[in-house]
């Protein structure tokens, strides 16, 4: 037998291996999101949704790129409070000097809770990590009067006095204690976005962190 037939057969049994290894790795994830679907009363949906990306469409992200799909999803309510929690993934090309192309995969995971009100647009995330470059492109990088608060954090809004009402003194005391939110209000959505998936166990910690920051909103941007 010749050597590149060895090679072959190498690389064929080492991509085997890796395929049955991430599969192994995606049930162990399903079964994971099943069982945490069973503690918060929630429904579980595994499959692959290429539409539903279309009711978030005004999210960071959700626009980019190519072969948009949410999966794992976790959809429920708390307090009568819609929610959605799935994994993302959107798809982007690039060539390099010989005219090869490459696709690159993005994943995210996000979670979005309704809002009984509408709100202008607002975009949360810690300075240097990565900008937001879509919806919030023009916006003012707003800063607060706690100087540790405006150094941590890059806030844009197209209503600045909502930006000072959700970035209240509670709402900053919680948010300097955190060190990786990426928060957006648009309409009548809160979401956390976060880059990559997260492992089961880090859905309901994130989960409570959502809802503490619904509750930091203060009771007149809700009055009639």
């Amino acid at each position: 037998m010749q050597p590149p037939f060895l090679i072959i057969i190498v690389f064929v049994t080492i991509s085997a291996v890796v395929a049955y290894y991430g599969y192994i790795q995606a049930k162990k994830r399903r079964e994971a999101f099943q069982r945490l679907a069973l503690d918060l009363g929630f429904s579980y949906l595994p499959e692959k949704d290429y539409n539903f990306a279309a009711r978030f469409n005004f999210l960071e992200h959700m626009d980019d790129g190519s072969r948009r799909y949410a999966y794992n999803r976790l959809t429920g309510s708390i307090d009568a409070m819609p929610v959605d929690i799935f994994d993302y993934h959107y798809e982007t090309y690039s060539r390099d000097s010989k005219g090869r192309r490459s696709t690159h995969h993005h994943y995210f995971s996000i979670f979005t809770l309704g809002l009984s009100r509408h709100f202008p647009e607002l975009n949360i995330e810690p300075e240097g990590f990565f900008s937001k470059i879509g919806q919030a492109l023009g916006f003012d990088d707003i800063d607060f009067e706690s100087h540790e608060f405006s150094k941590r954090y890059q806030v844009k809004a197209r209503d600045k006095k909502f930006s000072y009402d959700f970035c209240n003194t509670q709402m900053i005391e919680f948010l300097m204690a955190q060190h990786d939110l990426i928060i957006e209000v648009d309409g009548s959505t809160l979401a956390l976005t976060f880059r990559g998936r997260l492992a089961a166990d880090e859905i309901r910690p994130n989960l409570e962190r959502l809802l503490k920051m619904r509750s930091l909103m203060p009771n007149y941007l809700f009055d009639d």
